[in-house]
């Protein structure tokens, strides 16, 4: 969300960012929401003159009374009553402008980074950098929920009887394989000085759009009928919203959370829902990271969170290529955003892993998260998150990459801990 002075005084540089988004269906935003800003003002001006005038005439009732001039200090009484009218109508037209402007500055997109490349689509993201050479072995590789099945692993018939498409039962060997990489990507953030929590899995609608945008909020957000309360669809969510409404002294910045929650997603839109796999499902858990920083800060962190989650795939022997998002990719919260890509030796290609995003002052200009300066003045945070890791995409990658010609499946040594000391994974039924 845009400062309302930036737009009225860049607005060529407000659309050319529209146009870089290619959102032109937005342009007329930015004169709508000047011409609205320039009523609003005018209506504060003069409710601002009217109550200085009542005020002053207020004061002369007085006098003209004790001058015995009554005729005139009935004259100022009406003044006045009209004034008190005039300014009640202008009250109430503040109100409805300023409703409207901040619904069309939640449309108008963020101004995205300079360096972010421009393009309409995730078809013309940019890959940055690889990390691991990408290996295409010499067996086949079955799809990942037949090698889940090998090790009786997996049940989607049932979750289906149950819930539907978009749900999965997990079991035994790799049901304890999903919790260990959970469990190491937690030690793994706590180890770069993060702080881990648990948050609540639910919200209220004001955090909802303080986080993200209405055309995100309608394709991901699951709503508790009858409450003001959203389920999550990443623990970003109520991590960033931990902050709302807080004015955080400068020295207790940043602030860096490493949080584990489940995730509920519609997943509503052109990818939908695989019926399969479980690449693309309705309910998931993952480990995230949280940044609340100072804004120059921010670009600093952004390299930091990325780099983290090549380095957590790496531990896992997975190859995994960093790729930068083009503009019309982006979110509008978003000022720059790249995925994190994991090798997959089934596909011969890579998929998205984490997406790792820097949102500027967006969600703290929306959630009101200030930082008190030492000079005793309040500005605003920003805000970054990424992906630590996301189990079911992760179980994809870290499955074929270290799936054996025998079915097997070996333990990165990382995990072994967390495997209660197993070096491999034998499949329960033949190939």
């Amino acid at each position: 969300m845009l400062d309302i002075k930036f737009v009225r005084e860049n607005p060529e540089a407000v659309k050319e960012n529209i146009k870089k988004k290619f959102q032109d269906e937005k342009l007329p935003l930015v004169d709508e929401v000047i011409a609205l800003d320039a009523e609003n003002r005018a209506a504060i001006t003069e409710a601002e003159q009217l109550r200085a005038a009542r005020n002053k005439l207020s004061k002369s009732i007085g006098a003209l009374m004790a001058q015995g001039k009554r005729d005139e200090a009935e004259e100022v009484k009406k003044q006045v009553a009209a004034d008190a009218d005039r300014l009640k109508e202008l009250e109430a037209k503040e109100s409805e402008l300023a409703e409207k402007i901040r619904h069309i500055m939640l449309i108008i997109p963020q101004m995205i980074d300079p360096s972010v490349p421009i393009g309409p689509d995730d078809s013309a993201n940019v890959e940055v950098q690889r990390f691991g050479e990408p290996v295409v072995p010499d067996f086949e590789v079955p799809y990942h929920t037949d090698i889940m099945e090998s090790f009786d692993g997996i049940d989607m018939e049932a979750a289906g009887r149950v819930s539907g498409s978009g749900f999965y039962y997990l079991l035994g060997d790799i049901a304890r394989l999903h919790e260990a990489v959970l469990a190491y990507g937690r030690d793994f953030m706590i180890d770069k000085g993060f702080t881990y929590c648990i948050p609540p899995f639910m919200i209220h609608g004001n955090v909802v759009e303080g986080v993200m945008s209405f055309a995100d909020m309608e394709a991901m957000m699951y709503k508790i009928e009858g409450e003001d309360l959203y389920l999550i669809g990443t623990s970003e969510h109520s991590m960033i919203g931990r902050f709302i409404d807080q004015i955080i002294p400068e020295e207790k910045i940043p602030q860096t959370l490493t949080s584990y929650s489940p995730c509920f997603r519609k997943e509503k839109g052109s990818h939908g829902i695989e019926e399969r796999g479980v690449y693309r499902i309705h309910q998931f858990e993952k480990q995230e990271m949280i940044v609340v920083c100072r804004p120059e800060e921010s670009m600093e962190w952004y390299e930091k969170l990325w780099r983290y989650s090549v380095e957590l795939f790496r531990n896992f022997d997975i190859p995994v290529r960093q790729l930068e998002c083009c503009s019309g990719d982006l979110a509008d919260l978003k000022v720059k955003s790249c995925d994190i890509e994991a090798w997959s030796p089934r596909q011969k290609k890579y998929f998205e892993v984490c997406s790792c995003s820097n949102l500027g002052d967006a969600q703290a200009r929306r959630l009101k998260i200030r930082i008190k300066g030492e000079d005793g003045k309040n500005y605003l945070a920003h805000t970054l998150n990424n992906t630590c890791v996301a189990p079911p995409r992760m179980l994809i990658a870290l499955l074929e990459n270290n799936l054996q010609a025998d079915g097997s499946v070996r333990i990165p040594k990382v995990l072994q801990l967390y495997m209660g000391g197993k070096e491999k994974l034998v499949p329960k039924k033949a190939k």
